[in-house]
């Protein structure tokens, strides 16, 4: 039986993070020694974030700790993820699905990926039934008209979503 670490990295924006973001990490959390919750810098993504990554970094750091989970962290990554992975000496990317279009775009990503690095497997993790429709986009546009998003994020994340929602509506 092998002694090494089996280390995982569960990428993603996390903007913010979400309550089914974590239940796919915790859920990594007890398949895996070591997982690394890799933040995507604010350069490579799409469209801008809400939060810095910094901001994002401490929801995860702080949800964490709360939930008493010691074998993650939270770290920013600035290259192709797989490319992260395999630096880290991580042996899997976990993604979390909610819906067959999630695992059409990461069957996609995870081929993709084992080109690159075939030593890396790409682990998809059914979101559970509560979580299945949630997502960062739907939390800040529930919150951007004012609605509930109690129960979908960690509190601190609802505090500072509401106050950024808020800064926002000020300057605009």
């Amino acid at each position: 039986m092998s002694t090494e670490k089996r280390i995982a990295v569960v990428p993603g924006s996390y903007d913010p993070v979400t309550n089914g973001h974590l239940d796919i990490i915790k859920r990594a959390a007890g398949l895996f020694d070591e997982v690394v919750v890799a933040v995507v810098n604010q350069s490579v993504r799409k469209s801008k974030a809400m939060f810095s990554i910094d901001e994002r970094l401490g929801f995860i750091t702080g949800a964490l700790a709360a939930e008493g989970i010691t074998n993650v962290r939270a770290e920013p990554f600035y290259e192709l993820v797989v490319s992260y992975a395999r630096r880290i000496g991580a042996t899997a990317i976990v993604k979390g699905l909610r819906q067959a279009s999630d695992f059409e775009y990461e069957m996609q990503m995870g081929h993709l990926n084992r080109q690159q690095a075939e030593e890396i497997e790409s682990i998809f993790v059914m979101a559970s039934p509560q979580f299945a429709f949630l997502s960062s986009s739907w939390v800040k546009e529930l919150a951007r008209f004012d609605g509930r998003i109690d129960g979908l994020v960690p509190a601190p994340v609802q505090a500072a979503l509401t106050a950024r929602v808020a800064e926002l509506r000020d300057d605009g």
